[in-house]
């Protein structure tokens, strides 16, 4: 059944509809008033924001050795008990990667990407494991791929926040930045709660494979009005960092 859920799935590069039939990403389908004009970065918000869009500049590179070791050690966090036999598998469907070239899906979120699930995977084992083996809840007959949702939830928050941009256009997007300034790793830990926000929102909704736009839909609504709570001072206090166990 599974294996049928992924033939289903085609990958665009670059479409905001990449993730295939049923699973179009919904960063694009709305935009906030511009804020730009309203607020100036500051030189360590400017200097965090550069830096974060060099790691989305990188494209992921089989050809590189450190992408390949970054994919080698995603495997080892995610199925410690089992060898690999090789970056090119079948082994790599077991986590919800649309073949057996993990390399392919990276097109829409790039290596940072890779670095998301790698910080999930050491930050949040737990949390990391329950998702992937998808063991919490009634869950569906039709599940959501693991490695592409989370592929996908990497270019959706790139979107929200709008990190592409000189300095953000909405307000989530500078809020966003304060949390960044004072933490580097931020928009990592955000990708975290972000996946586990999105599992519960699927168990919550009662939700199959075609059910995953209303899914992440939902999930971008719940994050931008806890990214605007007036008395979160760190991304520890959103309400949904409590979904997460290490």
């Amino acid at each position: 059944m599974f294996a049928a859920i992924l033939n289903c799935i085609e990958v665009v590069a670059g479409s905001a509809a990449w993730l295939g039939r049923g699973l179009s990403c919904v960063c694009v389908q709305r935009r906030d008033s511009d804020v730009s004009n309203t607020f100036d970065l500051t030189l360590a918000q400017e200097e965090c924001l550069q830096r974060i869009q060099r790691r989305i500049d990188v494209p992921y590179d089989s050809s590189i050795i450190e992408h390949q070791d970054a994919l080698r050690a995603l495997w080892n966090a995610a199925f410690p008990e089992e060898e690999l036999h090789g970056l090119i598998s079948e082994q790599w469907k077991e986590m919800g990667w649309q073949g057996k070239d993990p390399s392919t899906d990276f097109r829409g979120g790039g290596f940072i990407s890779l670095e998301n699930f790698l910080f999930f995977a050491r930050n949040f084992p737990k949390s990391f494991q329950v998702l992937l083996r998808k063991q919490e809840g009634d869950r569906s007959v039709w599940e959501y791929p693991f490695a592409v949702a989370g592929v996908n939830i990497t270019y959706m928050l790139i979107q929200m926040l709008d990190l592409e941009a000189v300095k953000p256009r909405n307000l989530v997007g500078a809020t966003f930045l304060k949390f960044l300034a004072e933490n580097g790793s931020a928009f990592d830990l955000l990708y975290c709660i972000t996946f586990k926000l999105m599992d519960h929102q699927w168990l919550t909704m009662r939700a199959s494979y075609m059910d995953f736009n209303a899914v992440m839909k939902e999930t971008r609504r719940q994050l931008e009005k806890e990214l605007l709570i007036e008395d979160i001072a760190r991304l520890e206090d959103l309400p949904s960092y409590k979904l997460l166990s290490r």
